[in-house]
């Protein structure tokens, strides 16, 4: 009994403002869930930005490393063909080495010789030259040493005596090191 007795007088003191109080209570849980959808939606768009951003970032990476690997392939385009013909060239060079005594002999030296500049030509043409060897200082990354000699009053050590085959380069890249004799 005293229960519904204080329900009873719980009532009466009920008034229009205590409603609204009341009423706002219950729709601020509703605001909280509203601003923290707004929220997590910014979160989300904001997640969604960077992710975009990256992907963006990506793909300028992707398209400058395409772009750098068809350079790369475009100079040194010829690399492969121009180690085939190497041997053919220092084929070429030992024949005008050989000493001819009829004029037979010196006409086809004259074509050998006409057929090595055309072919040098063309190497270089491509980008293709002979590394300098010969009196050069001894540099491991352009020179393959096979023999040492001990260095004179005329040569200083770690100079290039004598070039045993010659080396080429494409641009930058060495194809063939030069195979020297160094003084030590």
């Amino acid at each position: 009994m005293k229960e519904k007795k204080k329900e009873e007088e719980l009532q009466d003191e009920v008034t229009p403002e205590t409603e609204e109080q009341v009423d706002e209570t219950v729709e601020a849980p509703e605001e909280v869930i509203e601003v923290s959808e707004v929220d997590s939606l910014k979160i989300e768009l904001t997640e969604m930005e960077d992710k975009f951003l990256r992907a963006r970032a990506e793909m300028a990476n992707m398209s400058n490393r395409n772009k750098n690997e068809r350079e790369q392939l475009q100079r040194y385009r010829s690399q492969d063909l121009g180690k085939k013909l190497l041997p053919a060239l220092d084929n070429l060079e030992r024949a005008l080495a050989t000493e001819v005594s009829d004029d037979q002999g010196a006409s086809l030296k004259k074509g050998v010789e006409m057929v090595l500049e055309s072919l040098r030509f063309a190497l270089k043409d491509e980008g293709i030259e002979e590394i300098p060897a010969s009196g050069e200082v001894f540099d491991p990354n352009l020179h393959q040493a096979v023999q040492t000699v001990p260095a004179g009053e005329d040569v200083a050590p770690e100079t290039i005596v004598e070039v045993l085959q010659k080396g080429y380069k494409l641009h930058d890249r060495v194809l063939r090191p030069s195979m020297v004799i160094v003084a030590q």
